[in-house]
């Protein structure tokens, strides 16, 4: 950090701690808020690692990110960070946010910068659907749910690989070609699998969305996604399942098929949402 002196006739250099690293943004001279007469040259910044997790704190400006193997980064963040969501899941468009939105149990990825004082967030990315999940944790926690803080720390697991979880149960719910809709009889198994993964001890769900192999593989994607929506939405509103003890959703097209996609009966089985009872390792038999 260099600190000049104004004087008339000339400037004078009183001190120099110098900071240099290769690909460094160029420091820019700003006035000392404690004396007008000196010119503070603000430290320089150079590119930082990009930091993948969940937020597991938040304290003024700055908050701690965890990663799946379980390490913490303190990161800073402040007005000139950039937070950004995008359309997933649940639809809606991406576009700037407030710092209001980074809620802890919210997973991120976020680009920084280095620091003489850590990293600092220059641009916050996330799922939309992964910050509708973390708001309703938030909302859940308001309202005093009993079950809510063995639920919630189980969420914060989900990018732990699934051998984590032993599964205690799948139903398979089935679409008709090129669609999202819930039959009847689709509606009526959802509500049963709610009913026994309530009666499972520290249950949670995990949904994942199917395609058959027709169509283009970024059509199937989004497909596959809108199904596990259209899944989620029902066991959410219609059979009364928590939203913190979803596991985050996921679409995976026309991958693992149930059956050969070179029939109409072997389409019409991979054309699905697959719906997982699981419960942690680490709370099972508890």
């Amino acid at each position: 950090m260099h600190y000049i002196a104004k004087r008339s006739g000339g400037l004078a250099l009183l001190a120099t701690i110098a900071l240099s690293a290769p690909g460094s943004l160029s420091a820019q001279q700003q006035p000392d808020p404690a004396n007008p007469n000196i010119v503070v040259n603000a430290p320089q910044l150079i590119a930082g690692p990009e930091v993948k997790g969940i937020i597991t704190a938040r304290n003024g400006d700055k908050m701690k990110v965890t990663a799946a193997d379980g390490t913490s980064t303190i990161i800073a963040i402040n007005d000139a960070t950039r937070i950004k969501s995008g359309a997933r899941l649940f639809g809606g468009g991406g576009g700037k946010l407030g710092l209001e939105s980074l809620l802890n149990g919210l997973p991120v990825t976020i680009k920084t910068l280095q620091s003489d004082a850590g990293l600092i967030a220059s641009q916050i990315s996330f799922k939309t659907g992964d910050l509708k999940t973390a708001t309703m944790i938030r909302n859940g926690t308001a309202q005093g749910f009993a079950e809510q803080t063995a639920a919630t720390e189980a969420l914060r697991g989900r990018m732990a690989d699934i051998d984590q979880y032993n599964i205690k149960g799948t139903t398979n719910v089935y679409f008709d070609t090129g669609r999202a809709v819930l039959s009847a009889n689709a509606k009526a198994e959802l509500c049963a699998t709610a009913t026994q993964a309530e009666a499972t001890s520290n249950a949670l769900m995990l949904v994942v969305g199917y395609t058959d192999s027709v169509g283009s593989d970024e059509y199937n994607q989004l497909l596959s996604e809108k199904r596990a929506a259209s899944v989620i939405n029902y066991l959410q509103q219609a059979c009364h399942w928590k939203p913190y003890r979803m596991l985050t959703p996921t679409g995976m097209a026309e991958a693992d098929p149930q059956a050969s996609n070179d029939t109409a009966e072997g389409k019409a089985q991979n054309r699905r949402v697959s719906v997982n009872i699981l419960v942690s390792k680490g709370l099972d038999g508890l």
